[in-house]
Parts: C-alpha cells; structure tokens; sequence
C-alpha cells in the first residue's frame, strides 16, 4: 500500500500542479504526505564578495526563502481542506545539496512526487527529478506540468520490454494497478513485428495472479522512436498514467538519460511513473 508519499513544490508558480496531484493521490490511499520546498542558495560564494554585489547575493536569497514559504503555505491551505496528515518542509541548500537531501527524503517514502521540468524553466527541476528517480530508489511519479485533473488510474499503460527496469516499475506499481479499471501491457517492437511474439503474456500472468486483469498489446515502431510510439499510443486509447522502467547513468554526478526515459520526460501529456 502506498502510505507515506513526498512531493517537491514548485517555487514562484501560481499553481502546482504535481502539488495538487500528490495530495489527490494522498487522498486515494489515506496516506501521510511531506510537501517540501527547497529555498536554492545562490551559487557564489559570499566571502568572496562585497559591497554591491553581496546585497544582490542577499536579494537573490530572500527572494528563494520566500518563494519556498509561499509554496509551503499553498501546500497547508490544501491539505487542511482535505484533512490529511502532512508535514511542510522548507530547506535551504545548494542546488547541489538539494538533490542529496530529496532523494534522501525520497528513500523513507513510499513514493516520490515530482513536477516535469518546463522546456523554458530552471535546471532545478530536471535535476530533482533524475534525483528522485536515480537516487532515491523508490518510484518516482512525474506529473506534467500542464496536468489539469487529479490522481485516476481509469486507464494504466505498463511499458514492458523484459528488462529489469520494466521489471521494477511493474512491481512497484501494484498499489496502483489493483485500484485501476483498465491495465495494457505495451511492448514497443522496433525490430520485424511477428505477429506470433507473445512478448508481455507472461508479465500479464503475473499481474493475474495479483488479481489485476490486462490486455496485452504490441505495436510496431519502426519509423518513430520508442517514445512517441508509447505517447501516440496513450493519447489513441486515453491512458491517464504510464508505468515504466526508467533508464540512465551517472556520469561525474551529471545523469545521460536513456532515449526513451529522455523523450518522456521532454514530451509526457500524462502521468508517469518510473522506476530505475
């Protein structure tokens, strides 16, 4: 069961959508949740400045610590409304050291909610969600930024290549999966489509066993990439949220995102969920 769930706050947005999410997906489950919002400190060093220059180094932080504040009052307001039982965190640290302490925060909960980085936004976002989802080792659920609507698993689309990612994100996902309606499992064939391959029927008898009934679809991609075919396919049949393994390596604390794991994260309509 899913009782214990952390979200990252979006700083200086007039609404929250992954907020707004989480605390609908709280909901659902009865569950505690931690909103937490990181006042970033600026990046230079104050013993290295003076005069002018340390009041713009001052402006730029209380400008965080408020904005962080903000976040952390919206956060209350609304699950006071909805009775539950939160804890708001406000965090003052480095970019750096902000990844560090929500991917920490991430590893005591059941589940990790975080926003999608805006195409024109700050770098923060994108690296709170590599950090949840890399670091942390819990399931990271990712909610668009445009997302309108609360948590529903009406329709959940379970990405399965056989691969230990596909794997982990499935297993990670039974919470879920038992309260949904609707569950395909989505095998991508880049390769010559055989309309034979039973690939995903035996993740399928898996979920049965679990109570959970599915449809096994596969569907040819041989002239898009994996993950258009998977958003392609979400928006012809509905879905309202994509489970799948998420792929990338560290390289010297920067993450390289596998192809699809990048391409969802740019382009996702819907929720989704990874698991690394």
């Amino acid at each position: 069961m899913i009782k214990d769930i952390v979200v990252n706050l979006a700083l200086g947005a007039e609404t929250d959508p992954a907020c707004r999410y989480a605390i609908s997906l709280a909901e659902a489950y009865n569950a505690h949740i931690t909103g937490v919002a990181f006042a970033y400190e600026p990046p230079w060093p104050p013993s290295i400045m003076e005069g002018a220059v340390i009041d713009v180094y001052r402006t730029a932080k209380d400008d965080q610590q408020k904005k962080a504040k903000e976040a952390v009052a919206r956060f209350e307001r609304s699950t006071k409304q909805s009775q539950l039982s939160a804890q708001p965190l406000v965090i003052e640290a480095s970019l750096l050291a902000a990844t560090d302490a929500f991917a920490a925060l991430g590893r005591t909960s059941d589940l990790v909610v975080v926003g999608q980085a805006e195409p024109d936004g700050s770098a923060a976002a994108q690296d709170m969600v590599e950090a949840a989802l890399f670091a942390s080792g819990r399931p990271t659920l990712i909610v668009p930024y445009i997302q309108k609507s609360g948590f529903s698993v009406d329709d959940v689309l379970c990405c399965w290549d056989g691969s230990r990612a596909a794997a982990r994100a499935i297993g990670d996902s039974l919470p879920l999966l038992k309260k949904a309606k609707s569950v395909k499992v989505l095998t991508v064939v880049t390769g010559k489509f055989d309309e034979k391959d039973v690939s995903g029927a035996d993740v399928a008898t898996h979920l049965a066993r679990h109570g959970i009934n599915t449809e096994v679809v596969r569907i040819p991609a041989a002239d898009i990439d994996v993950a258009n075919a998977i958003l392609s396919h979400a928006a012809d049949t509905d879905a309202s949220m994509i489970v799948m393994g998420g792929f990338g390596h560290s390289r010297l604390r920067e993450f390289v995102l596998g192809g699809a794991t990048r391409g969802l994260l740019q382009s996702m309509t819907i929720p989704t969920l990874m698991s690394h």
